[in-house]
């Protein structure tokens, strides 16, 4: 197979790149480096079956060429993190929805397979738990730009399930809950690089809010073998699939385990959201996935969990300082 990977340089994007080319596939990498790095694909480089374009998916001549030679398409290009969005509304907006819609429309000209990734910021402010990919979606008003992320990627979402019903594109959706692993930065307001970057530092450990928002954290490996199996199963060409953990953690303590793990002398410091974000910012109080589907159609579970997530992460940070 030759697959593409939009946003290939990012943080999944890499890794699942670097497990695509260990199976035999041939990979192309299209990145504008906006947040991904070339440092994340510097060893996959010399592979003849790796190829890299540093160019933007909103450039329709170059991705018109890339779809045209490719297989199947992973669409993981888009903004990320809650610190850009709230900062650069524009930018999440226009990326993520413009981007995709160059993604399908192409997807459509070449009939190419294409995994959407997707969201659990879908599910809003519901407190239906745990979030089930059928259940409504509840959100703030639309002054609070926090929630432009959850719309746009709503919106590649019916493009998405619009252009397989519509036109035939076989299209497979994935909503992510808080992936993490090594290569993941703490830059745009993720919490695990961020928290374990504190702790090393010997600086306090900034928790938003009251840091009893629950979180569930999904280590990238568990991510990346989801998406190819999704992409090979047939029964997943048309649907939607939360993929995570289902084990959640209060942020509090999230960062009493990071101290913990890291022998950090850091103390904890809970910082208003309106200090961290924008004054009114709205958050989820818990944030779980219902994991029934993914289990049934593909069989999948969460193979890697927290302690040991953690561990992988601490070690990353530390392989990196003794590098710099």
């Amino acid at each position: 197979m030759k697959a593409l990977i939009t946003g290939g340089a990012g943080f999944i994007g890499s890794h699942l790149a670097e497990r695509l080319l260990e199976r035999g596939d041939e990979v192309c990498v299209i990145d504008d480096l906006s947040t991904g790095k070339l440092e994340n694909v510097a060893h996959l480089r010399d592979n003849p079956r790796f190829h890299l374009a540093v160019e933007t998916i909103l450039n329709e001549t170059v991705m018109d060429r890339l779809v045209s030679e490719c297989d199947v398409i992973y669409h993981l290009a888009a903004a990320v993190g809650v610190e850009l969005i709230v900062k650069s509304p524009v930018e999440t907006i226009e990326r993520n929805v413009l981007g995709s819609h160059v993604v399908l429309r192409l997807a459509s000209r070449y009939l190419r397979k294409v995994l959407i990734t997707s969201t659990s910021e879908i599910y809003g402010k519901s407190d239906s738990i745990p979030f089930s990919e059928e259940d409504d979606r509840v959100l703030g008003a639309t002054t609070k730009s926090r929630w432009s992320y959850s719309c746009s990627k709503a919106i590649d979402e019916f493009l998405a399930l619009a252009y397989h019903k519509e036109k035939g594109v076989p299209t497979v959706i994935m909503r992510l809950f808080n992936t993490v692993g090594p290569r993941q930065t703490g830059r745009y307001g993720m919490v695990i690089p961020r928290l374990v970057t504190q702790a090393l530092a010997g600086r306090p450990l900034t928790v938003y809010g009251d840091g009893q928002q629950v979180r569930c954290f999904t280590f990238v490996e568990d991510v990346v073998w989801a998406a190819i199996r999704l992409m090979e199963e047939p029964a997943a060409v048309g649907q939607v699939f939360n993929v995570g953990n289902d084990k959640g953690i209060s942020i509090a303590d999230l960062a009493r385990k990071i101290v913990e793990m890291t022998g950090s002398k850091s103390e904890i410091s809970f910082v208003p959201y309106s200090e961290a974000y924008e004054e009114g910012f709205e958050d989820m109080r818990i944030r779980v996935p219902n994991l029934n589907k993914v289990r049934e159609t593909i069989g999948y579970e969460p193979r890697v969990q927290l302690d040991e997530i953690l561990r992988r992460v601490i070690e990353h940070f530390l392989a990196k300082k003794g590098q710099d």
